[in-house]
């Protein structure tokens, strides 16, 4: 596409993405990039990114991030999986935790053969006793550090976050630019954007152009209009209300979902405040009666007037066109029901750093680049459907959602579990064995048959085996600190 050498990146936008963006790459290619970040103060960010998983903790460790000072700086608090609360019926609840379940006995069968066996002689208790971290959660208790025995995230201030990117990231060289974009310029043969042009006159030049403008996607779309795919027939949800309230407890290590007639609500609890939403759709639910159960439902005084936030799910038809990759919200949008966007993001940034087009932008890099996004896009696309198309409300949005078409690839996934509770994770696929298991379970799916390699294990020995793991969890949890020890000691922010 170009053989011009790339040394000089401009990305358009700060918040979340632009600055993970920015503290990525001048931590890995520092030396070898001119990296300038232009945003504007009078220009808000969406903010409510605040639940991560645990990829995050990896992505820091890359760039060399101090876990306890970045919690600090962040009001962060720990996250070991999420709360489904309403989903299938009222007053029903199930957990989606991080980290594995049981043990593996087999590379043949996973666990949840054997525990389904169990099942069938009338043993094993229930598939939550297996998981470390949602015992754990459920005790409300965390053990922190690299060498912690379970799998967590985070739940932060998004706001925070980009801040405290920002603080790493200049002093090691990016350059920020204040001012807003008036204009993008373009090359009149090629169609590549070769600069920026600021309401204040100043042009940035650059060779690699990152769109981190949220949803107005000013690069990508307002000017390359590179087309959006809308998964609107699947994700129906559009409208979402946040609002920040006063904390009135200890936070809880865990995000908690609850589904309510026309979407479902989130709560989000940080060190010093409470982070709080509710995702409705609007073709079932009006703005002002979604506001209104929001705030009738949150515990707390409001912090701030609650925003609402418009929104299309789907994503772009290329995250890379051009000289021009986008990120985060400006590369398209997932509901945040299972705390994606952050990870996306990283993700992304991952794979410029390692293909990185020092030489020039190749057609097939770029190819390469877009078919990884599109298929890591669509593998959480279909996770998500998966929370919505499986209930058993009798609401009208839940009734869509039930009786709507869902794509192929998840409708194999659903049967193929069906049959013979076969659930797998490819190499590119981000949600592992036991996420797809747990959430399958939790949305009422009960497999016809499982695999029989458990059946070569005696009943006896079977029921002492599964006796022994949860034994071992129960004793694991009774010696963690609580959340609230853990925080005050590792990252106690100041107030």
């Amino acid at each position: 596409m170009t053989e011009k050498r790339i040394s000089r990146v401009v990305i358009a936008g700060g918040g979340t993405a632009g600055w993970i963006a920015a503290a990525a790459l001048v931590k890995q290619l520092g030396p070898l990039l001119d990296i300038t970040l232009v945003e504007s103060d009078e220009i808000g960010t969406v903010g409510v990114g605040e639940s991560t998983i645990p990829t995050s903790r990896r992505f820091h460790q890359l760039l060399g991030i101090d876990e306890p000072t970045f919690m600090r700086e962040t009001q962060a608090s720990f996250k070991l999986g999420i709360a489904f609360e309403n989903w299938t019926h009222e007053g029903d609840r199930y957990f989606h935790s991080f980290g594995q379940i049981g043990r593996q006995a087999s590379w043949m069968a996973d666990f949840h053969h054997f525990w389904l066996e169990a099942q069938k002689q009338g043993f094993g208790g229930s598939l939550a006793e297996y998981s470390l971290e949602l015992q754990a959660a459920e005790a409300e208790r965390v053990v922190a550090g690299p060498d912690a025995p379970v799998q967590y995230a985070y739940h932060l201030d998004a706001t925070l976050y980009a801040r405290f990117l920002r603080h790493l990231s200049e002093p090691a060289g990016v350059r920020r630019v204040e001012g807003k974009i008036s204009q993008v310029e373009q090359n009149a043969d090629t169609g590549f954007l070769t600069a920026l042009i600021l309401e204040s006159g100043e042009r940035v030049e650059g060779d690699l152009f990152l769109d981190c403008t949220g949803f107005r996607a000013l690069l990508i779309e307002q000017t390359l209009e590179t087309g959006f795919e809308d998964w609107g027939r699947w994700i129906s949800t559009d409208s979402a209300f946040a609002v920040q309230t006063e904390a009135v407890a200890s936070p809880v290590p865990y995000t908690r979902a609850i589904a309510h007639q026309a979407g479902w609500r989130w709560k989000i609890p940080l060190q010093h405040r409470v982070g709080n939403g509710l995702v409705f759709c609007s073709d079932f639910l009006s703005p002002d009666a979604a506001r209104q159960q929001l705030l009738d439902a949150v515990e707390g005084k409001p912090l701030i007037e609650p925003r609402l936030i418009r929104y299309r799910t789907g994503q772009r038809r290329k995250a890379w066109n051009k000289n021009c990759l986008a990120l985060g919200l400006a590369s398209g949008f997932i509901e945040p029901l299972e705390s994606t966007s952050i990870h996306l993001i990283k993700t992304a940034v991952t794979r410029l750093i390692q293909a990185f087009p020092f030489a020039g932008i190749g057609e097939a890099q770029v190819a390469r680049f877009n078919a990884q996004a599109r298929h890591e896009m669509e593998g959480v696309r279909d996770f998500i459907i998966l929370h919505y198309h499986l209930n058993s409300r009798d609401e009208p949005f839940w009734e869509r959602c039930r009786t709507m078409a869902i794509p192929d690839s998840l409708a194999a996934r659903i049967a193929l579990f069906q049959e013979g509770a076969q659930a797998y994770q490819a190499s590119d696929d981000l949600f592992r064995v036991d996420s797809w298991v747990q959430v399958l379970l939790g949305q009422g799916v009960k497999p016809r048959g499982h695999h029989q390699l458990a059946r070569l294990m005696p009943a006896g020995e079977l029921d002492r085996v599964l006796g022994e793991l949860r034994a071992g969890i129960s004793k694991a949890v009774r010696g963690m600190p609580l959340h609230a020890e853990t925080l005050a000691r590792y990252c106690r922010a100041s107030s």
